[in-house]
């Protein structure tokens, strides 16, 4: 029986032995962690895309607002300012205000909803930095604020809205609301780690929104409510943002309601922020 010497090309389709892969994987340079910037961007990227699979997220931000500038200008502005064109010019920078806090609880739901699919589980075991999940969240719902901002902006000016402290005025009011909305949106990261189905979410984030928003200067003025009610509102942070806004459209550049505002949104990350990821990190 004769026997044949392997040829090189069989030598070479023969099965690598298990300590040679392990050598090969080892020897190969893995490639570099993704910076905090680059990992938030990809999921702030990640929820834009999910917006465009599911465009009619973007009700709340178009339908919603023109909702409510409409229904609150005609049906309170001969009232309370002798015309909507008049009560118009106070209105529509607290409506904005308004409509832009209000979707920020959508957050909270998104995050609830990657929990219950089992996706945190995936994120948990990347090789990035922690919070960048948290983070590109509320990049990616930046894009809706803006979006609810310049619907709005768009139906105020056909309606006569004209706001005296031209661009630069509104773009500066747009600029500190998104800073705020940001900041404030870390509430909803919290609720959306700590409950358990996105209806509790929802229920718990409306009963904190309401009060805040239609208890504040965002279709009255504060000196016509009781004394104890103005305490309350005059405290309200969402009363200093809408104040803000207000007085930077009309080109006032108030620079304590605006320094008030830009407090507000550092404490609510310094607070929120390290519970969020706390929660997190334990999920």
């Amino acid at each position: 029986m004769s026997t044949t010497t392997p040829t090189v090309e069989a030598q070479e389709l023969a099965p690598v032995s298990a300590e040679s892969l392990a050598a090969l994987l080892v020897a190969t340079e893995r490639p570099p962690r993704p910076s905090a910037l680059s990992a938030s961007l990809t999921f702030g990227w990640r929820a834009i895309l999910k917006i465009k699979h599911v465009p009619e997220q973007l009700f709340d931000v178009t339908a919603f607002p023109i909702m409510m500038v409409l229904m609150y200008t005609y049906l309170f502005g001969g009232a309370l300012a002798g015309s909507p064109g008049e009560y118009i010019q106070y209105l529509l920078p607290g409506i904005l205000v308004m409509s832009v806090v209000m979707i920020t609880m959508y957050t909270g739901v998104s995050v609830n909803t990657d929990i219950e699919k089992g996706v945190f589980d995936r994120f948990r075991t990347l090789p990035i930095w922690r919070p960048a999940v948290m983070v590109g969240y509320l990049l990616g719902d930046a894009l809706r604020y803006t979006i609810a901002s310049v619907v709005l902006l768009v139906v105020g000016l056909v309606m006569g809205f004209r706001p005296d402290g031209g661009v630069p005025g509104v773009l500066a009011g747009v600029a500190l609301l998104l800073v705020f909305s940001f900041a404030f949106s870390w509430i909803w990261t919290m609720f959306g780690l700590l409950l358990r189905t996105e209806k509790s979410v929802m229920g718990v984030s409306m009963m904190v929104i309401f009060p805040l928003t239609f208890l504040s200067d965002i279709f009255v003025k504060p000196e016509t409510m009781p004394g104890w009610l103005q305490a309350f509102v005059n405290n309200n942070p969402v009363t200093h943002v809408a104040s803000a806004v207000r007085g930077l459209m009309e080109g006032d550049w108030p620079t304590s309601e605006v320094l008030w505002s830009l407090g507000w949104a550092a404490l609510l990350v310094a607070v929120f922020g390290p519970v969020t990821m706390r929660l997190y990190n334990r999920k």
